[in-house]
């Protein structure tokens, strides 16, 4: 028992530092052009302080589009998810009606989605 609980410790332990010293690299990888220095083309983009508000607020409402349309899709999938895999557990034969529940629950955060990359398009 006790050797088992090593192994599985020793494990996860391992996995846990190759979790992050992937993370590291890519973060490393994919900050590389943050560091470098701004080319002409670049400080052509200035933006006036009007639109730099407007874009301001465009980011916040696509977060907040997207992010309450996962929120929603979570509860939902939770409570009907519970819901379908009991149904299914007394009569198996309503199964295939108790997934399409789950799939429009999982519809909220397709919407939300969507809005979300709507307000992207238009800021």
């Amino acid at each position: 028992m006790v050797d088992a609980r090593k192994f599985f410790m020793g494990r996860v332990g391992t996995s846990l530092i190759v979790m992050v010293a992937l993370m590291v690299i890519f973060g490393a990888v994919t900050t590389i052009g943050a560091s470098a220095q701004a080319t002409a083309a670049d400080a052509a983009k200035v933006i006036s302080p009007e639109q730099a508000t407007v874009q301001k607020f465009g980011l916040i409402a696509a977060a907040i589009a997207f992010g309450f349309g996962a929120l929603g899709a979570g509860f939902a999938i939770a409570n009907v998810g519970a819901a379908a895999m009991g149904a299914i557990g007394e009569k198996p034969e309503i199964a295939s009606q108790a997934l399409i529940f789950i799939a429009l629950a999982e519809g909220l955060v397709v919407f939300g989605f969507i809005t979300a990359l709507m307000i992207l398009g238009k800021i």
